[in-house]
């Protein structure tokens, strides 16, 4: 019955073209920056990286089938239980002997095949149980102690768990997304411009009371003044992306990539592609993820028309989640922003980020999906 429905029903074509092209782009440029690091490495190959993103990708696929088959209301009924094992997860990264620490974080547990990165998965949990959670509290959206205060309170602890990776970066998109879902939810526009100064004043005092995340503040504000210290990293995306103008030195063509960039093909992969591709590989890769994001809300505006509440909030969270990332990595590369340690979604390497994004997107499909069922009279 599920397959018959799955041929009859149509599905976002566009939706789908642009998550193609993304991975794709994806998979190209992350073998563009990484061949020359996989060929002088201990790796067996100098397309190790491609590979095992391959892999990972393939993985993130399949998990995508499954979470595409789980309908809107299993996912609402699982809501709570899928937050509380994420954050289980982050609790077992916190554990000497548990917990694999690389570059002074500690934010992986190790799968001695592949490391599992609990905040990846952590962002998809919170998007599903802040929908739940608006859903739930629709009628107390407006009053400070019953509304916000018990949300407040579980990000809050989740807050403290990633700033003890440290993980800023993460905590600064979940943070976004929680917000986003009680304002989409009906939060007084006066007590929600009331929440968000209060935020900032704690990101504020969180950079201020610690020298780590001042340094970087330092190296972000005047990466020249330290190109070999705290600004080395800014200073050599800012040369990549001045290197490629307008149309790019050419694919391949990349010389930062050659062991001048740290992490070419992770954090700082948008520098690679402002160089081989130039402006017009980063307007275009902005572009399509724009236009993501217009697709989940158009997705969810359409489910809140149905009177799909919980299904409405998941997919403007997804947008959310994906939008303020990319904004997050697009700014660090160019030196608005300091250094957070986030990936850019879909693209750059990591295992645990490209599986989570695969479910996210599938869910997003499995909404849109049931709308479209709906609008056809069906029942699911």
């Amino acid at each position: 019955m599920q397959a018959q429905l799955s041929m009859e029903a149509d599905y976002d074509r566009t939706l789908f073209w642009i998550v193609l092209s993304l991975f794709g782009i994806g998979l190209v440029m992350v073998y563009s920056a990484s061949i020359a690091i996989a060929d002088a490495g201990a790796h067996p190959h100098p397309a190790y990286f491609l590979i095992r993103q391959s892999i990972f990708l393939a993985i993130g696929a399949v998990a995508g089938v499954f979470a595409f088959q789980v309908p809107m209301r299993s996912w609402q009924k699982m809501s709570l239980y899928l937050f509380a094992a994420a954050a289980i997860l982050l609790v077992l990264v916190l554990i000497p002997g548990i917990g694999k620490e690389v570059n002074g974080s500690r934010r992986w547990l190790s799968l001695f095949v592949i490391n599992l990165q609990p905040s990846e998965f952590m962002k998809l949990c919170v998007v599903i149980y802040a929908a739940d959670y608006t859903v739930r509290k629709a009628a107390y959206m407006q009053d400070l102690t019953k509304g916000f205060l018990p949300m407040l309170l579980v990000m809050l602890v989740t807050g403290m768990l990633l700033l003890a990776e440290p993980d800023f970066g993460a905590f600064a998109v979940i943070t976004a997304i929680a917000m986003s879902a009680l304002f989409l939810g009906g939060m007084k526009g006066r007590l929600f411009v009331g929440l968000i100064s209060m935020l900032l004043v704690g990101f504020v005092l969180l950079i201020w009371t610690s020298p780590y995340r001042m340094q970087r503040v330092a190296g972000f504000m005047d990466p020249w003044s330290d190109p070999f210290g705290k600004g080395y990293q800014l200073s050599h995306a800012l040369i990549a992306i001045g290197r490629g103008e307008w149309l790019g030195v050419g694919l391949g063509g990349s010389v930062e990539k050659l062991f001048y960039l740290p992490e070419a093909h992770t954090d700082f992969l948008l520098a690679v592609i402002g160089e081989e591709l130039g402006f017009a590989g980063i307007a275009a890769v902005i572009g399509l993820f724009a236009w993501l994001v217009i697709r989940a809300f158009a997705i969810g505006r359409k489910a809140a028309s149905m009177e799909r509440y919980f299904p409405a909030l998941v997919a403007q969270g997804i947008g959310i989640w994906l939008g303020v990332q990319t904004l997050i990595n697009l700014g660090v590369n160019m030196g608005v922003l300091p250094t957070k340690g986030l990936t850019l979604p879909l693209l750059s390497f990591g295992g645990s980020g490209i599986v989570s994004n695969c479910i996210a997107l599938a869910i997003l499909f499995r909404i849109d999906f049931e709308n479209r069922l709906l609008m056809k009279g069906k029942v699911f």
